[in-house]
């Protein structure tokens, strides 16, 4: 049996979450918050990481991929290399250049931190140029985000598109990824019971989330 470790807040544990439910592959929740994770099994500290019977795998992105190989059922990558691919080049896109800029807005957009209007600025006009280019290679046009098949792609684009359309709106007034089809997308998506479920766990972990960081800044 394998065991996804983190918390249903988190995007990428939720990517992660999200590809295994797609893939009906059987698999266990373990609650761990950031501070309480084993480095022995999460080197870095990070959420997620999931516990196989060979030992535990870190990084959202290597144990999707990995997960994609215990099953026939749903694949995740299509079998042709070069759409396979242009599925990897969509999730670079969408962690690296989208969701990893857009993450420096989180601590006042979500949290009640302050961020400087200088990082802030500079964050939106890159993630300007980012969704920019994203664009791009997004197929909006297909019924998935890379094309036909629902994809590793999916997995990241379904979790993390909303975070970054809310931050943006919150930190600069307004939504940049409003001028593309993502809210048609997001609806679409929304519709797959998969999905259904994610986001319902991600609400109330969100409310346990911040239970859990009022409590933990009183001590």
């Amino acid at each position: 049996m394998l065991t996804l470790c983190g918390f249903s807040a988190s995007n990428y544990y939720n990517k992660v979450k999200l590809a295994l439910m797609e893939k009906q592959i059987p698999f266990e929740e373990k609650l761990v918050w950031l501070g309480n994770t084993n480095p022995d099994q999460s080197p870095l500290g990070k959420v997620p990481y999931l516990l196989t019977k060979h030992g535990a795998i870190s990084e959202s992105d290597a144990i999707i991929e990995y997960v994609d190989t215990l099953s026939p059922t749903t694949p995740l990558l299509p079998s042709d290399p070069f759409a396979a691919a242009k599925v990897r080049e969509l999730c670079v896109y969408l962690n690296l250049h989208l969701e990893l800029v857009a993450r420096n807005l989180y601590p006042q957009a979500f949290f009640g931190g302050k961020v400087s209007d200088a990082a802030r600025d500079k964050t939106l006009e890159q993630l300007k140029k980012n969704i920019a280019a994203f664009a791009r290679i997004a197929r909006f046009d297909m019924p998935f985000i890379a094309g036909e098949q629902f994809s590793l792609a999916d997995c990241s684009a379904i979790v993390h598109l909303p975070l970054i359309s809310s931050a943006t709106k919150i930190m600069g007034g307004t939504d940049l990824l409003a001028e593309l089809p993502v809210r048609d997308y997001l609806a679409r998506m929304g519709e797959r019971p998969t999905v259904q479920k994610v986001n319902a766990d991600r609400k109330t972990n969100t409310i346990e989330l911040m239970e859990h960081m009022k409590a933990k800044a009183a001590r």
